[in-house]
């Protein structure tokens, strides 16, 4: 959820920040009283940390350039996230973390006061079992997708268990419901009344749930892993799919067209995010360099939603991302950089045009973005 930011809010945005600003520099090392965080506007970076570390943490970036502040959850509860983070959403004034740790058990659901970032509640196992996705899909309901308990890759039933989406009613700060769902559940868009939940587990149906009564729908046949992405301005929705972008009338369930991504087979496409204007996608292209170790490489490539192709030969931005978010405000575009697993990332800023605008230091696998 989106918020503008009134002038008054904006004043105490600028009070509290130079509250924190003297927080974070002080050397008093007395953290019984933290100060609230200025989280009135600006983004979040949602650092994934790496994951046999379970070191995740989530970067502010204020509104007005000034200085990040660094593990917010951290300095407010004095206590780690102590996992790998995956998403981040805000329902209703509340804010909720999806926290998946390497230990079996210890995944969990962070809620918190989304202006403080107070910790409210805590979701834990059985009824949050490896978050992937958040998204609100009414007052106070939010849905959450899990891959539910995980097996082991070398055997090949790392998907053992089909996943679900839990519906969390932030009234009484609970899970309600599981909502039977395919195996390795991913991403979750919502459309109208209806969810759209995308797969990591080889499943070729999307995932369709009515978001009122929480009930599955029939699904659409699209291909292996479909992803959904984002509603473009003619209101198609558009799943990412096998190489190929898929639009879709939301409400017929007809698939309109297929575009396929480029021509390499040893590339791949992945962070597709929409244009402010709804207009043109962005998405990252990359490969493993065999002649350079197997090191990940990649550009930011752009197309338009009326295209028929997309070609994969003129980077838009020659830059590979972990991360990638459009401002729906500004246009400004968002890329994470992850030198390594073991060190600080960054945050590029560049205008729709592609033009650089600055960077910042993040923290580790800076990878989703969160607009307030």
């Amino acid at each position: 959820m989106i918020k503008k930011v009134t002038t008054a809010s904006a004043v105490r945005l600028k009070l509290a920040l130079s509250l924190l600003v003297a927080l974070n520099w002080s050397c008093n090392n007395d953290k019984t009283d933290p100060e609230p965080l200025p989280n009135g506007a600006g983004v979040l970076v949602i650092n994934q940390g790496n994951f046999t570390d379970n070191n995740g943490t989530i970067t502010y970036l204020p509104p007005n350039g000034a200085a990040p502040t660094y593990d917010i959850f951290n300095q407010v509860n004095q206590r780690s996230l102590t996992g790998s983070l995956q998403d981040y959403t805000e329902s209703d004034g509340k804010g909720l973390i999806l926290v998946d740790n390497t230990t079996a058990g210890q995944d969990k659901v962070e809620i918190v006061d989304a202006n403080t970032f107070q910790s409210l509640a805590t979701l834990k196992s059985p009824d949050i079992e490896n978050p992937r996705s958040a998204v609100r899909v009414s007052a106070n309901k939010v849905y959450v997708s899990c891959w539910d308990v995980s097996g082991d890759y070398a055997n090949g039933t790392f998907y053992k268990d089909p996943g679900y989406i839990a519906v969390v009613d932030l009234t009484t700060n609970t899970v309600t419901r599981k909502i039977p769902a395919v195996k390795g559940v991913e991403t979750l868009l919502l459309v109208g009344n209806e969810v759209f939940a995308g797969s990591a587990g080889g499943a070729t149906k999307l995932t369709v749930v009515d978001a009122i009564n929480d009930q599955l729908k029939t699904g659409i046949e699209i291909g292996r892993n479909p992803s959904p992405v984002a509603v473009d301005a003619n209101g198609k929705l558009w799943v990412y799919s096998g190489g190929e972008m898929v639009r879709i009338n939301p409400q017929s369930k007809a698939i309109e067209s297929r575009l396929k991504i480029g021509s390499d087979p040893a590339r791949s496409a992945s962070r597709f995010r929409l244009s402010a204007d709804k207009q043109y996608f962005y998405f990252v292209n990359s490969y493993y360099d065999a002649a350079d170790n197997y090191k990940e490489k990649g550009d930011v490539y752009r197309f338009a939603i009326t295209d028929t192709s997309v070609p994969t030969t003129t980077p838009f931005i020659k830059r590979l991302f972990s991360g990638l978010a459009v401002d729906p405000t500004t246009g400004t575009i968002y890329g994470g950089v992850t030198p390594s697993y073991k060190q600080a990332g960054y945050v590029y800023r560049y205008q729709a045009s592609g033009t650089l605008i600055d960077s910042v230091k993040a923290e580790i696998a800076p990878t989703v973005f969160y607009f307030k």
